[in-house]
């Protein structure tokens, strides 16, 4: 895994955001899409933070919080986007290609980080929709591993469509030439729709309640001593998933106070 990065960073001002070069775009669905863009000299982050980006609009920045989905080794920063068509920055970003310019901020910030955990047994990743995001990130950084025996992603979407990007980035880590022997029987894919026919459907907190999750995983429910979680989602999803973490007692952490799970709020879609 080379940690050199890529050089073509033109900063706007010592303070202000990178402008930073789109190197690919891919539209899974009609609403979703991610893009991989330079990575500045000096840009460091851990797996699971997320920064502000955006584009200029009538000669001003319009910038919004997106998680990083790329993992803190990768020479290249990775975002996963929803597209909405009146949004004021989703409606122009989704119209980026190869070679436009983005901005990128300067500072890494967010909670969904192993820091913010006590030393545990098993790490639950747990999100709907674009919130997948940081968890593309974490799951394919080789800390995770050493951190956790076993390693749960949950991803789900209305639609089967939008799982094509976890999906992806779960089989490429699958089959990836130094991390697949790492995550080999550590990692655990869960995945689940709300609308459209699958094979496994309900939200996650209704697949926690009935077990289902845990049966599919084949590990016992949340117990406070071994089992550690992240979440990132809508807001009613990180609701209502921290009232059942906290029914099963484990404790809301941050970077300065490490307990068993954690929350992410700052992230688009």
């Amino acid at each position: 895994m080379n940690l050199n990065v890529n050089l073509q960073a033109k900063p706007v001002s010592s303070n202000g955001p990178t402008h930073e070069k789109v190197l690919s775009v891919t539209h899974w669905t009609e609403n979703l899409f991610s893009f991989r863009i330079t990575r500045p000299s000096g840009f460091r982050f851990r797996s699971g933070e997320f920064v502000m980006l955006g584009l200029e609009v009538n000669g001003k920045p319009l910038l919004r919080a997106y998680s990083i989905a790329s993992p803190n080794w990768d020479e290249e920063l990775e975002f996963f986007s929803i597209k909405v068509p009146d949004g004021p920055l989703t409606s122009r970003l989704q119209k980026i290609d190869v070679g436009d310019t983005v901005l990128l901020g300067r500072k890494p910030v967010g909670t969904l980080v192993h820091d913010a955990l006590t030393p545990g047994k098993n790490l639950y990743l747990l999100s709907t929709g674009t919130g997948f995001a940081p968890f593309a990130s974490i799951i394919r950084d080789p800390e995770t591993f050493e951190k956790f025996e076993h390693v749960i992603v949950t991803h789900t979407c209305r639609e089967t469509g939008e799982l094509a990007y976890s999906k992806f980035i779960v089989d490429e880590l699958m089959n990836h030439e130094f991390l697949g022997e790492m995550v080999e029987g550590k990692l655990t894919y869960f995945d689940s729709t709300t609308r459209e026919e699958h094979a496994r459907m309900g939200r996650i907190t209704n697949l926690i309640e009935n077990g289902e999750l845990f049966n599919a995983v084949g590990l016992p429910p949340f117990d406070p001593a071994v089992d550690r979680a992240m979440i990132c989602g809508s807001m009613d999803m990180i609701r209502d998933t921290k009232a059942l973490l906290e029914k099963a007692g484990l404790t809301e952490g941050s970077n300065a106070a490490p307990a068993e799970f954690v929350v992410e709020k700052a992230f688009v879609g």
